[in-house]
């Protein structure tokens, strides 16, 4: 497996361009990972993007600022369970050691490929589309009590048109 070189550009260098371009907060806190809190539609988001030479990949963590409380944790990850069959990428996890829901997922740059502009922003815009759109079923398990189903089903309930 080639080793990403000093010479070969580092995917957390197109990360900052573009959270420069969205003016979102950022903290390059080693040459491997760059944090970022990205305000969203309904909170903000703790984005962590790190770069793995052993693996050549480029992955992102997306986390909510909220701690799950103990008996709401079975329906936490029986929701989880049912975002996830969802997904089409990435996927979300329950973090029992900080209570913690966390989306991951990555893109693999295998054989000393280089991630351009636009697969580093659609890296970050699928978290951050994933953590927005189901946010609010964590929200209605976590604070309304609500079964995963009936928060999958007030959550992905779609309006049309205006009122």
């Amino acid at each position: 497996m080639p080793p990403y070189t000093e010479t070969s550009f580092n995917p957390l260098d197109r990360v900052e361009r573009i959270a420069e371009t969205h003016r979102w907060s950022i903290d390059r806190t080693s040459e491997e990972e760059v944090v970022m809190l990205v305000g969203g539609g309904w909170c903000d988001l703790n984005v962590s993007l790190t770069w793995r030479d052993d693996l050549e990949a480029l992955l992102v963590a997306c986390g909510y600022e909220l701690k799950v409380p103990g008996r709401r944790r079975e329906e936490v990850e029986r929701l989880i369970v049912m975002i996830n069959n969802r997904l089409v990428h990435g996927h979300f996890d329950f973090w029992e050691v900080d209570a913690t829901i966390i989306y991951r997922y990555s893109l693999i740059l295998a054989g000393g490929a280089e991630a351009n502009d636009a697969q580093c922003e659609s890296l970050v815009r699928v978290a951050l589309e994933a953590c927005q759109k189901f946010y609010p079923a964590i929200q209605f398990v976590i604070w309304a009590g609500h079964s995963a189903e009936q928060a999958m089903n007030s959550a992905l309930l779609e309006t049309h048109g205006e009122a």
